[in-house]
């Protein structure tokens, strides 16, 4: 008697020849589609296709933000983003503006006046300090500059010991008329006790440019007709004698 299989059992799958057929995986049957193949090319296409904007991006960052140094064969002279060529030109143009000229006598002609008051030195004996002291009224006062005059006290032509820019004009009570000249390296030259003023305030002046007359004030009247001349660096007063050429 033939014994039967359960309902419940399957029997595996016979090809033509009664054997048994191999069930078929899930992943055959998803390979064995047509789509898959052109789906799984473009989503390989899609990744690496992003990996490659991603990698360009972050190429295009910068690393940070410090400005690029320029360096040159003096270790001293590196310098962050600047032209070392156009900083030398600066340097030089600098150093050409600093250059001052020689002075010249505040005169026309030097020859023909003559210092009657020296300047006081601290240094210099007790002669010289008594010729260079200024009595006005009961009182002394170091002369700060030197005072020129003609022999015959006759008026003179008052110029630019220095070319500069005029940086004051005045009329002293006991001064009289007061011209101030700014030049370069610090140096001012201030002309004193004139009887008339040929510039302005703000106004350039070239080195032997008539500024003014010589006159008499009250605080040196004892001079007659004169010109008060000092100069001044750094707003010390300086001898005028050691700056100005020998006649």
């Amino acid at each position: 008697m033939n014994e039967q299989k359960p309902k419940n059992q399957e029997e595996s799958p016979k090809n033509l020849m009664g054997e048994p057929v191999a069930p078929v995986s899930s992943w055959k049957k998803l390979l064995s589609k047509r789509w898959i193949y052109p789906a799984a090319y473009m989503a390989a296409a899609a990744i690496i296709l992003t990996l490659v904007w991603v990698y360009q991006d972050a190429s295009r960052k910068p690393m940070d933000n410090k400005p690029t140094a320029t360096v040159t064969d003096d270790a001293s002279a590196v310098q962050t983003g600047t032209d070392p060529a156009a900083e030398q030109k600066d340097e030089d143009a600098l150093e050409t503006t600093a250059v001052s000229e020689d002075f010249a006598w505040p005169v026309a002609n030097a020859s023909e006046v003559s210092v009657v008051k020296p300047f006081y030195d601290k240094d210099g004996s007790t002669e010289e300090h008594e010729a260079a002291m200024v009595q006005y009224n009961n009182e002394f006062m170091p002369n700060t500059g030197i005072d020129l005059a003609r022999s015959d006290k006759q008026p003179f032509e008052v110029k630019a010991a220095l070319g500069g820019k005029v940086t004051n004009v005045e009329q002293h009570a006991l001064n009289g008329y007061v011209v101030e000249i700014t030049s370069a390296n610090n140096l001012k030259t201030v002309y004193e006790s004139l009887a008339d003023v040929k510039v302005k305030e703000g106004a350039e002046v070239k080195q032997g440019d008539r500024i003014a007359s010589s006159g008499q004030n009250e605080i040196g009247k004892a001079l007659g007709n004169h010109l008060h001349f000092a100069v001044y660096e750094n707003d010390a007063p300086v001898n005028p004698t050691t700056l100005l050429p020998q006649n």
